[in-house]
């Protein structure tokens, strides 16, 4: 079976044999390269983990009095995906918040030393076990692959951008978008290495793209999957790169990539697949802006 833990990156790097990424073998590479060109920038990364610790405890604060803390007492079964997508990915046990919102909704933040995911409640009222466990098992990929100081440096400032200082901080918020739009490719593999069901992972998606339980039971993934190649076609698909994410017709199509690969087929006891190089320079062609 293949090893896709930090644990393998630090043996290969003691034996003198570079990993393939700082945290995971599944990383996405164009993830991997834009996190290699910020740590080179020093001041940046310590201007980035100031913001973080600055904010950390204020956030930690507010969801202490108005969210609901996940533990062995509280949401148990939340508690016991933490713990299994903690085990997959060779990580801390994330702390888990649920937070009062009708937005179909979860994000990390925090420091490398200590993140927080959280989950709003329309997102758990919606997804099945095995979906909540691609979302959580998401989410708990980037605190393995080390993206919640940036991750969390994006979020403060798009709030700072919305409130008051968006000309300021738009000629940083680019950078940090691009680079999370791919971030959050890897993270869609660390769910579907922890869930082992693509149709969870593709429904996941969708229930995020609709945001009705209602309407849920009358998508077609493939009839949505195709509005990807008529967007192509617009001018419209430019308005991509001012989005932290990218589309999720895109996520789908890049997930689905990924599960054709031998790290994932060996994961869930299958044989053959194709290289996870092959599978990033798919993922290319689909994420793509430009045509």
């Amino acid at each position: 079976m293949s090893d896709f833990s930090f644990a393998r990156f630090v043996e290969d790097e003691r034996a003198g044999r570079p990993g393939r990424s700082e945290a995971a073998r599944y990383a996405y590479s164009a993830d991997v390269a834009m996190m290699r060109s910020f740590s080179r920038m020093s001041a940046v990364e310590h201007a980035a983990s100031a913001l973080v610790r600055t904010n950390k405890e204020l956030m930690r604060g507010q969801l202490l009095g108005q969210g609901v803390k996940v533990g062995p007492r509280q949401f148990p079964s939340i508690q016991k995906v933490a713990e299994h997508c903690a085990k997959t990915l060779a990580v801390p046990v994330p702390q888990i918040y649920v937070v009062n919102s009708p937005v179909v909704n979860a994000y990390t933040f925090g420091t490398e030393d200590q993140s927080f995911i959280v989950l709003h409640s329309a997102l758990v009222d919606s997804l099945s076990p095995s979906e909540l466990t691609f979302v959580i098992g998401h989410e708990t990929g980037h605190i393995q692959n080390k993206h919640v100081v940036y991750g969390t440096v994006l979020i403060l400032l798009t709030q700072m951008a919305s409130a008051f200082a968006g000309f300021f901080v738009e000629p940083v918020l680019l950078p940090l978008r691009a680079w999370f739009r791919r971030a959050e490719i890897t993270c869609d593999r660390a769910g579907l290495l922890c869930s082992k069901d693509v149709e969870a992972g593709t429904k996941s998606f969708m229930k995020l793209a609709i945001g009705s339980s209602r309407l849920f039971s009358e998508m077609d993934v493939d009839a949505y999957v195709e509005q990807l190649e008529e967007s192509r076609a617009t001018i419209g698909r430019y308005l991509e790169a001012f989005a932290t994410h990218p589309y999720l017709p895109k996520r789908i199509s890049a997930l689905r990539a990924f599960a054709e690969s031998e790290l994932y087929r060996t994961s869930v006891g299958l044989p053959g697949g194709k290289s996870i190089d092959d599978v990033d320079v798919l993922t290319s062609q689909i994420i793509r802006i430009d045509g």
